[in-house]
């Protein structure tokens, strides 16, 4: 049986039913779009699915018409950026430092004991390029600016959470979504939603690692045209470890993940021997279900960002995709490879860096003797 369609809206759910009276179904022509070029992200500006402006009503801002009018202030922020320009800054007011310096005092001191080297080499060169301090909430722009010049990533302002596919898809053009507004202030050691205190706190230091944001960028590349079911998969592999991962530091295990980087209590209860402890391997990890409102009762440990960023590319291999694709950091484009000419065009440039290799190992050589 043949279904000609040229639209994704229901089409799992076509194809399910579809299912029930025939054995083979083929689709045509329900190639999913994905953003070629980093200004394609512009795209997402209003696709916040929760959060934002809108606030639900159990939020603890939801009846402060203040804050609920700040909050608007940001969402704007965030649907007038556009690629290219600076990120605005932001003039916090005097509440909002005092929220975020009850939980940037807390935080920095259990940093020590609990988060991974790569965090902690990363954390004082924020303090000293970008102004992190208890009682100063730094700017997206600046940060963005310094982890640029680290390993390639860059911020960009949004309103609220995106969804998976969105998100992911910023990963791969190594541009991190990240919010600007603040918890409320009655509740400043909670959040229903990321706010910039989990962003700066949590996210960013670890960016900052080249091997961490190579990883990261592995699980948004993997995302472009794949299936929802296998972009549910990456999304599940990035909260077991960008959100909620741990790593293996000599015989100690320490935190990587912005959720638990960002949580007073979940830094220190990841350690315990509550929670449960595994190896991660994606192709586990990834149909592990998981809480969203209370600590993880799961945690999956990497040997290594370097490990974990093999297995990540073993696990997108297996993906099923007509096609493959690359980031090129020159053009800030997705190449995406799918007949003889781009095959020929990527054989080229491999062949080029191997004689440039080559050529340097004779030069080495050479100086030694």
């Amino acid at each position: 049986m043949v279904v000609p369609t040229t639209q994704m809206n229901g089409l799992q759910t076509a194809i399910d039913e579809l299912r029930k009276i025939g054995k083979c179904v083929t689709i045509i022509g329900a190639d999913i779009w994905i953003p070629k070029h980093v200004s394609d992200l512009d795209r997402y500006v209003d696709k916040v699915l929760s959060a934002g402006e809108d606030l639900e009503a159990d939020h603890p801002g939801f009846t402060d018409a203040v804050y609920r009018e700040r909050r608007k202030y940001f969402a704007d922020i965030a649907k007038n950026y556009k690629h290219g320009e600076s990120i605005p800054r932001v003039e916090y007011r005097e509440d909002e430092v005092k929220t975020w310096n009850a939980i940037y005092t807390r935080l920095t001191a259990l940093y020590p004991k609990h988060a991974c080297k790569e965090f902690l080499e990363a954390f004082p060169l924020l303090q000293q390029k970008c102004g992190y301090s208890a009682d100063n909430i730094p700017q997206l722009e600046d940060i963005s600016n310094f982890l640029r010049d680290r390993s390639g990533f860059s911020l960009r302002p949004v309103a609220g959470l995106l969804s998976s596919r969105d998100f992911l898809a910023g990963l791969a053009f190594r541009v991190f979504h990240a919010t600007q507004y603040i918890r409320h202030g009655s509740k400043p050691l909670y959040t229903p939603e990321p706010d910039v205190c989990h962003e700066l706190l949590g996210h960013v230091p670890m960016f900052a690692d080249p091997d961490f944001a190579q990883f990261s960028q592995e699980l948004g590349l993997a995302s472009l045209g794949a299936s929802e079911e296998d972009v549910k998969k990456l999304a599940t592999l990035y909260w077991f470890t960008i959100e909620f991962g741990l790593c293996r530091e000599g015989k100690d295990v320490k935190a990587y993940g912005a959720g638990i980087l960002s949580s007073f209590g979940e830094i220190e209860y990841c350690q315990t021997d509550e929670p449960e402890r595994r190896n991660f391997e994606p192709e586990k990890a990834a149909i592990q279900e998981y809480p969203i409102t209370r600590f993880q009762p799961i945690y999956y440990v990497a040997d290594s960002f370097k490990s974990a960023k093999d297995k990540m590319k073993d696990y997108a291999s297996k993906i099923p995709r007509s096609f493959n694709v690359r980031y090129n950091p020159f053009t800030k484009r997705i190449d995406v490879i799918d007949g003889t000419k781009g095959v020929v065009t990527l054989v080229k440039e491999l062949q080029g860096e191997v004689n440039m290799l080559q050529d340097t190992l004779t030069k080495i050589g050479s100086f030694r003797q």
